[in-house]
């Protein structure tokens, strides 16, 4: 079963007009990893499509999505799927990719409908593409790791680059996902923004009941969205991107704009912070 809804651009300045449930109506995204459904969301920030697969040991087939108009969703898109789940095998293009957790799978434009089996949670990225580069599984060995922060601030982790370019050539999508070590809950901080660029955030192995505090809003008129395990959070160009848990977790970090340079930011002093 597939099921997608779409989500409009948001300004800042009516941004700053929203209460707490009109903020979580835009911005956040729960529901999603339900059993033998595709769900997705199709945002206007950059176009990105974020959302999820759970076959449930079954067979799932992403093929048509209306939103995009195409025939099919990688006509004229790239994909990365990760897998936060069991292993699972993800076919496209006549080839079966066997996906342990924490692997992805990237797809280029024009690959053709992606089936999703076993019991695999897949997580799903989607952006518009102009070039075709070549499908790829990314094993955890072949990703880049970069560590950062330390146990003293609180943001002791590493951030694990897969659809980067140093690892696997994309169009125009990054991906990847940054772990705490134990007793590290702040990410992002100081605060950035980088107004060339959207950004999605799943965040998911948290404890249940356990909550992240994201972030958002411009510097100097900052929101917050409460989170729960296996939420997804949409981060509009103009927003800071941080936030901090109750416990150690990780979050899948996605982004599609004008620039694939990663460290493509501009810092907030914490003093600019309001």
């Amino acid at each position: 079963m597939l099921k997608t809804q779409t989500r409009y651009a948001i300004d800042p300045a009516t941004a700053r007009t929203l209460d707490t449930e009109q903020l979580r109506d835009h911005f956040h995204v729960g529901g999603l990893f339900a059993e033998g459904e595709i769900n997705l969301v199709y945002s206007h920030y950059d176009r990105l499509i974020l959302g999820s697969a759970v076959p449930a040991g079954g067979k799932l087939t992403l093929d048509k999505v209306a939103e995009t108009g195409t025939a099919s969703i990688l006509d004229r898109r790239e994909m990365g799927v990760l897998n936060i789940g069991e292993a699972g095998n993800v076919s496209v293009g006549g080839t079966s990719h066997r996906l342990e957790n924490g692997e992805v799978l990237y797809i280029g434009k024009g690959a053709g409908p992606v089936t999703f089996e076993g019991k695999g949670r897949y997580y799903v990225l989607s952006a518009p593409a102009h070039q075709t580069y070549p499908t790829r599984l990314i094993k955890l060995a072949d990703a880049r790791r970069v560590e950062l922060g330390a146990r003293e601030t609180a943001n002791e982790r590493v951030i694990i680059q897969f659809l980067h370019p140093d690892v696997c050539q994309s169009c125009q999508l990054l991906m990847g996902y940054t772990q705490f070590a134990p007793g590290s809950v702040w990410n992002t901080m100081p605060a950035h923004i980088h107004d060339r660029r959207m950004e999605a955030y799943l965040y998911f192995e948290l404890p249940e009941n356990q909550r992240v505090f994201h972030l958002m809003g411009e510097p100097s008129q900052t929101r917050h969205i409460v989170m729960a395990n296996e939420e997804a959070v949409l981060s509009p160009p103009w927003s800071v991107h941080s936030g901090a848990g109750t416990a150690s977790y990780t979050f899948c970090w996605a982004m599609a704009g004008d620039n694939v340079d990663f460290t493509d930011m501009d810092m907030i002093a914490m003093e600019d912070l309001r």
